[in-house]
């Protein structure tokens, strides 16, 4: 059975970084399309970047993008997703996805249905 495993939230003031992880168990494949999403109180789930481990591509949503980065590391099963310059706004419960038969990550966007999720991670920032 796969297994997500986010941690890496917790509270930081404005303008501070956290590291999101993300790691998979229960499964071997290096092939995957990995998703972190976010969602705020009172607001729907929107998905913030992505990648794609066969050709290394990857979307940033333009809310974050410049201050977010994702990378993966293989060998622990684990993507991360290092926030820099965090905003108030940025505030939410993260949760990684994971799908092990499509490509659900574009240049130009996050798309489709993912097979896996993991349970969330609350991260707060302070004003």
């Amino acid at each position: 059975e796969v297994q997500l495993q986010a941690s890496g939230g917790g509270l930081v003031q404005a303008g501070g970084s956290l590291r999101l992880s993300c790691a998979a168990s229960g499964i071997t494949k290096d092939d995957y399309t990995l998703g972190w999403f976010r969602q705020a109180p009172g607001k729907e789930r929107e998905g913030i970047s992505c990648m794609n481990s066969r050709d290394g591509t990857t979307y940033y949503k333009d809310s974050v993008k410049g201050r977010f980065a994702i990378s993966s590391d293989n060998a622990k099963n684990t993507v991360y997703l290092q926030m820099n310059s965090l905003k108030p706004e940025d505030t939410a419960v993260y949760y990684c996805a994971a799908d092990y038969e499509n490509y659900y990550c574009s240049s130009t966007g996050i798309y489709g249905v993912y097979d896996y999720w993991g349970q969330g991670t609350q991260v707060t920032v302070s004003s």
